[in-house]
């Protein structure tokens, strides 16, 4: 089967080849794994590395704590960060806390060779669901970690074909894992290197949300009225947002999409009359306008804290962004129905907290069923704010085990 692997690796690599003649995203990925060899030389070769790797933004996010831990607390490591994909990589490729932050390079099996060698890790943390071949083969005699796992019965691991990949699962030190499923899975199948840790998403937000960041203009936006935040949205979520705004009238609204070219802001400006770009929002202008669009990245976490209801987007497409980020500030939250791989959706939708939208009538009934009750509003509000709250650790429970503090 491992023949079989490699040359499924190597059909992998030929079709983002051709892929890359007409999409720019997997153009930019193959692109910046050329520039991974010249990166990776500027190393310094007299400090030990410990390696991150992570898929995308979202995984990198779970990394994150981690990383500014070594950097404050281990002087002696150099940190190399890597991603796959360009949403994270174009992202995160100036942060501060990485020594040296590239493209992961397809896993062939020279690549895999050359990128460890080079790279030289003594300790290396991939983080919840990166199982390259190659790549764990040539780490199996170092330091090798899985952080944020978690798993499901129908993960490709278990099944009848995987059995030789799940034996590459021995080069792991430890599994770091979020859930006792997860836990249960992997004893099953004989890997009694794991620990419940939880996810270090929640020391993440939790941290943010202690970083106090003012917007008086959006202060002013507001105007005494209820907010309305919809994060991280698409389309379909907006198309929503748009048919109840125009039942629910008392309220502010603040758009921050995903998508945020000048194609799709401008769209926005088109679906919601009364609307007006952040870029464009000043003392003279904020309270004549109940629609803010805001046209940037970076503000979303923080303008959480200013909103009275939080609309998660993506549960109509490929699945719903973080809610973690409006949860920590004690806001009930609301997303569309592709949720059902998210731990902490699950749970919030069973606590009450959360609500899983399909279409314009049930998030009229939930903004109003939330702004009309006060006691209740604030009862959701705390579950939702004590939920993170209390699931918060994992990068201290992981850091003990790795670095013996």
């Amino acid at each position: 089967m491992k023949y079989l692997y490699q040359l499924f690796i190597h059909l992998f690599i030929l079709s983002c080849k051709i892929a890359s003649l007409f999409s720019s995203k997997v153009r930019t990925m193959c692109k910046g794994q050329k520039q991974t060899w010249q990166k990776l030389s500027l190393l310094d070769k007299n400090k030990k590395t410990i390696w991150f790797h992570c898929a995308s933004l979202g995984e990198f996010e779970q990394a994150r704590n981690l990383i500014e831990y070594v950097k404050n607390n281990k002087k002696e490591y150099q940190i190399l960060l890597t991603f796959f994909s360009p949403s994270g990589y174009e992202v995160r490729k100036d942060y501060k806390y990485a020594d040296c932050i590239c493209y992961l390079p397809f896993d062939s099996l020279n690549n895999a060779k050359r990128f460890v060698k080079t790279a030289d890790p003594e300790i290396t943390f991939f983080i919840k669901y990166e199982f390259w071949w190659n790549y764990i083969n040539e780490l199996k005699d170092r330091k090798l970690y899985s952080v944020s796992l978690i798993l499901r019965n129908s993960h490709y691991l278990f099944a009848s074909y995987s059995s030789w990949f799940r034996k590459q699962l021995q080069s792991f030190d430890f599994f770091f894992v979020q859930d006792q499923n997860t836990a249960n899975l992997l004893g099953n199948i004989n890997y009694p290197n794991h620990i419940i840790c939880g996810d270090t998403r929640f020391d993440r937000v939790l941290s943010m949300s202690e970083e106090k960041k003012c917007f008086p203009v959006i202060e002013r936006f507001k105007d005494g009225k209820k907010l309305f935040l919809a994060g991280s949205s698409w389309p379909e979520d907006e198309k929503i947002i748009r048919q109840v705004s125009e039942e629910i009238r008392d309220i502010k609204i603040i758009i921050a999409p995903h998508l945020i070219d000048k194609g799709h802001i401008n769209s926005l400006l088109n679906q919601f009359p009364d609307s007006i770009p952040f870029s464009s929002l000043n003392e003279d202008n904020c309270t004549k306008h109940d629609v803010l669009i805001i046209d940037n990245i970076g503000m979303l976490m923080y303008l959480y804290s200013l909103c009275d209801i939080a609309y998660i987007g993506g549960g109509f497409g490929a699945g719903i962004h973080n809610i973690l980020e409006a949860a920590v500030f004690d806001k009930p939250v609301c997303f569309g129905p592709n949720n059902k791989k998210f731990k902490e959706a699950q749970d919030l939708i069973e606590s009450g907290a959360a609500k899983e939208i399909h279409d314009k009538k049930d998030l009229q009934m939930w903004i109003k069923k939330l702004l009309g009750e006060q006691t209740e509003y604030k009862r959701l509000a705390a579950i939702s704010g004590n939920y993170v709250r209390e699931n918060t650790g994992a990068t201290d429970k992981i850091c003990s085990m790795v670095f013996n503090v």
